[in-house]
């Protein structure tokens, strides 16, 4: 566990320290996957893309973006908040966001991945990410499919508007560069339109046993999908829809770990292209060497960190 620079009020106060404004007297921390969606002036807001944003260029004010964010937050859930309080005897909250996140922010997530923003703004706690081992176990059939020798792309669920053609989409550009696709049904039910035998569905999966035998994995960007197969060293191709997917996408392309995809959903040609240029000999080489600097002892610094503070 490290200290590291964040965001807002230098003399904001400790969560911990503020128990006695919570009724049941628990104590309570706030830890964000990405530094994005921490406020400061050195970003902008992660984009809903539910309400019709998209990522802010880099021309925009992000102090005035911020604003209107917390103005968001207060004319979202202002009033739930402020009745529940009531009810429980605690006063009105002014400001959601900042109610919220906290005085004292952590950062769960690797400081290879997702550096923290520069200048330093406020304290914040840093853990990386928990990477505790995984229970679920590989399919057998996954197991099979995935041997290194026979370098298949991978495909975890992304929730684009096509969903119905994602999986086939996927499925087509993986056959076109001679490879065979494991596409994870997910919360989107992808599912390959055939039963040919280079295309296998799968449901729950152990990541961390599958990702080192792929040849890339293609992905939404969510921060835990990210740091799997960071941890992996296997490419990423990151297809970005919402919130800070978007500052994954760019992260590994950063990195030079793999490829950020527009947003939205993508075609067979424009999936092909990522896929091209995420199989480089190069960015293989690079994404195990960004692997061995991840750390993984994230969950246990943090269960180290609350315990002398009574979170036990």
């Amino acid at each position: 566990m490290t200290t590291l620079g964040c965001h807002g009020d230098p003399e904001a106060v400790d969560p911990v320290a503020e128990v006695g404004r919570h009724a049941q007297g628990i104590p309570y921390v706030f830890a964000a996957y990405c530094p994005a969606v921490l406020p400061s002036p050195h970003h902008a807001p992660p984009p809903l893309s539910m309400r019709g944003n998209t990522p802010a260029p880099t021309t925009a004010d992000y102090r005035e973006l911020w604003t209107k964010d917390a103005r968001r937050w207060n004319d979202t859930w202002g009033t739930a908040l402020d009745a529940h309080r009531a009810s429980a005897g605690l006063p009105p909250v002014e400001d959601v966001r900042s109610h919220v996140l906290t005085g004292r922010p952590w950062l769960a997530a690797d400081p290879t991945l997702a550096p923290g923003p520069t200048p330093r703004t406020r304290p914040c706690s840093r853990s990386a990410p928990g990477s505790c081992p995984m229970i679920v176990p590989s399919p057998p059939s996954s197991r099979c499919f995935s041997k290194p020798e026979t370098h298949p792309s991978t495909s975890a669920s992304a929730a684009c508007a096509r969903r119905r053609t994602l999986a086939q989409v996927m499925t087509q550009a993986a056959r076109a560069l001679g490879r065979r696709a494991i596409v994870s049904r997910g919360w989107a039910n992808l599912s390959p339109m055939s039963d040919d035998p280079d295309c296998l569905a799968i449901d729950d999966v152990n990541q961390q046993a599958l990702f080192p035998s792929v040849a890339a994995v293609v992905h939404h960007g969510g921060a835990g999908t990210t740091t799997a197969a960071a941890l992996a060293g296997a490419p990423q191709v990151v297809v970005p829809q919402i919130y800070d997917q978007h500052y994954w996408a760019q992260r590994i392309g950063r990195l030079g770990i793999g490829t950020a995809h527009p947003p939205g959903a993508p075609t067979t040609d424009s999936l092909l292209g990522a896929l091209e240029d995420t199989l480089r000999p190069g960015v293989a080489e690079r994404a195990r060497a960004v692997a061995a600097e991840v750390r993984s002892d994230g969950a246990r610094n943090a269960a180290e960190r609350l315990e002398p503070r009574g979170f036990t």
